[in-house]
This record gives C-alpha cells, structure tokens and sequence, in this order.
C-alpha cells in the first residue's frame, strides 16, 4: 500500500480559495478522516489527490512519487463515489470486473479478482443481480468491491454512506472498518458525519475554511480540541463554549464565566479573556459543591436518547447542556445545580480562538498550544 504526503496544497476558484496551504502525511495502512461542515474543503481536497482536479499550487507524493500533475489513471488509486456510479445494466458480477477490463487483465486472474472481492464483502449471492434488484447497502459494498478487485496503492472514499438510512449505515461502517483491518490498506474517507469519523478512523483531519484546525486521533480530538471551532463540531451535543476571563487571587487561578468566578488550580496568570469549555457529560450534580466551575440554572427542555438524557438548562440568556443517565430524575422548569472538575475545564484564547494549556515548567503560566 501507500504512503501519501501533500505539501502546500492549495486550490483556487477565481475569488474562492477552497484549500489552503495544505500540509499532510498519511501513513502506509492509515484510515484518515478527513472531517469538517460543508464547503470547507474536504472533497476538494480528495479530487486533487485522486488526480480529478489539479491544484493551484503545491505537490501531491505517493510513495515518495511527485505525481501531482499525473493522470488518474496513472496514480494507482481507486476512488469510491457518494453516488454509487454503478452500471445499470450490467450484473453485479461485470460491474466488479469492469475496472479489470480497462487495466487487460487475464480472463482467470479476472475471476480470481472478481469472487475475492465478492467473498470480503458478502456479495457472493449477488453476483448475477443487476443493481435495482439490490438495496442500498448492498450496491454501496458493490461500488467498494469494484474498488476493491483492482487492488490499488490506497481507497479514496468521497462521503459514500450519506445515502443509507440509520441502521445501514451502522452496519456499513462496521464492513469497511473491518475490511480495513483486514487488507491493512491505506484508506482516505470524506465526510460531515463525525459518528462515522469517530468509529472508523485511526487519524482525523478537521478541516475549517479549506486549513487544517487539528489532526488526531478520535481521542485526541474529542479530548483535547485544539481550538473552538474543534471543539464546537466535535461532540453530541457539542462542547459548552462559555466567554469568560482568568484572573489571580490568594495564590489560585480563578476564572469567570456567567457572573460567577471559581478556583481552577493553585498558581498565578495575567488577566485573560478566555473561553472556557466543558463536555455535558462532565457536568455532574455531584460537582455542584467542589467543581472548579459551577452551573446554577433551570431546566426548560429534557431530551430523551434511550439510555441517557440531555438537559437544556438556561442560565439568565445563556443555554448550558447537560447530558447524564435515565436514573436520574429530571425535570422541565426545576432549578439544576451541578458543576465541573478542573481537570474536565479546556480554555480558549478568545482572540485566537486556540487551546490553551497549563505549564507547570519552569514556572506556572498559561502557555498557547497552537
């Protein structure tokens, strides 16, 4: 398989700058997500590497192979569609083998190929059907098995489970994740659906306004957002972004946020204005005394999710949301007191809108972590 490195890609649309200065390694076997809202770039992104679109400026390497102005038929990549682009009238069978006709090869290592790729993905039954008789899910692992048989350096996948419904694409997921394992292949997927970027990938590549805002791990993005706007997108619900500002007082940072001021950690900091962030899930009742940050406020909308509940609690014209189990009892227009340990607290430059980390070497301070 294949290592792809992307150095100061960039692609301009008249007035429109899609991707900017983009720099990027992916690894041999990686499945890198690249995540992000619509128009940010993603699937510009992924047309360049896959050779369908040539980059304003910038190089595209596979395997240490400039091939940022060759053809895509030449790149070795196999690209996977959000329509499917199946053959109507061709057998699932000829549908798999089709790529195999352009590329010449043998009539046996053709069949080989064909009921290999049949065999990973379930599809053996299928082979004589044409693509109305199949469902969704089923010509979704058809168009991944005609990318599959032509055994290419990497897949390149542009959002291709936004036409299943719910449980298909759970199950969908589950298939590619597997076949990933399975081929130790380097994949690149597209997509807006962070479920799909939480499950799958080994490394995700959010993108905002054609840059990169953090690349990570699901872990590292979840838990540790490199800016607001990571910290917004990643999440259900999204993370609790309150303005706020760090000040010193009796040997302890303190920070202010909603008409309320509490103690971080032991220390000392300039006056800063921040933004200061924390997941619902980590905002607990049981916190309500001792937690570095504390929410007081009533509850004017509950939903519920099956095994846990979210809360919607206002606090004077602020929303703060809360997400807990079903054993606890909520209800709409109490007051909900709960609060948040330290550890639990992320900080944002407002004027950068970067994370902000707590150095304790050589000496306390507030340290940007861009």
């Amino acid at each position: 398989m294949s290592r792809i490195e992307i150095v100061g890609l960039t692609q301009q649309f008249k007035d429109h700058r899609a991707v900017d200065n983009i720099d990027l390694t992916i690894e041999d076997g990686d499945f890198v997500v690249l995540l992000g809202p619509s128009g940010c770039g993603k699937t510009t992104l992924l047309r360049m590497i896959a050779g369908l679109l040539d980059p304003t400026s910038g190089q595209i390497l596979i395997d240490g192979q400039d091939v940022t102005h060759l053809p895509a038929k030449k790149r070795n990549l196999a690209m996977v569609f959000q329509s499917y682009a199946l053959y109507p009238h061709l057998s699932v069978e000829k549908n798999l083998a089709f790529p195999l006709n352009v590329l010449k090869v043998s009539k046996e290592e053709k069949r080989e190929r064909v009921l290999g790729a049949a065999r990973a993905l379930g599809l053996e039954s299928l082979l004589h059907r044409k693509p109305r008789e199949l469902s969704g899910g089923q010509r979704q692992r058809v168009a991944v098995g005609r990318a599959l048989v032509r055994e290419p350096s990497a897949y390149l996948m542009d959002e291709p489970l936004s036409n299943l419904d719910a449980k298909l694409r759970t199950n969908t997921r589950q298939e590619l994740s597997e076949l990933h394992d399975r081929l130790s292949a380097t994949f690149v997927y597209v997509t807006h659906d962070q479920v799909e970027a939480m499950t799958m990938a080994t490394k995700i590549v959010i993108l905002n306004g054609g840059r990169i805002e953090q690349i990570g791990t699901p872990e590292q993005v979840y838990d540790a957002p490199a800016s607001i706007f990571v910290a917004g997108f990643v999440g259900s619900p999204p993370m609790n972004l309150l303005e706020g500002s760090l000040s010193t007082r009796d040997g302890h940072v303190q920070a202010t946020a909603l008409g309320s001021t509490s103690r971080l950690w032991p220390g000392t900091c300039p006056e800063h204005k921040v933004t200061i962030g924390f997941r619902a899930e980590h905002l607990r009742l049981e916190e309500a005394e001792t937690g570095a940050v504390r929410i007081d406020g009533v509850i004017h909308q509950i939903e519920n999710l099956g095994g846990e509940q979210v809360a919607y609690i206002k606090v004077g014209d602020h929303t703060v949301v809360a997400k807990c189990g079903r054993e606890v009892t909520l209800e709409r227009g109490e007051r909900f007191t709960a609060g948040v340990r330290a550890a639990n607290v992320h900080l944002f430059d407002q004027a950068t809108g970067r994370r902000m980390e707590w150095v304790e070497e050589p000496a306390p301070a507030l340290a940007d972590a861009l």
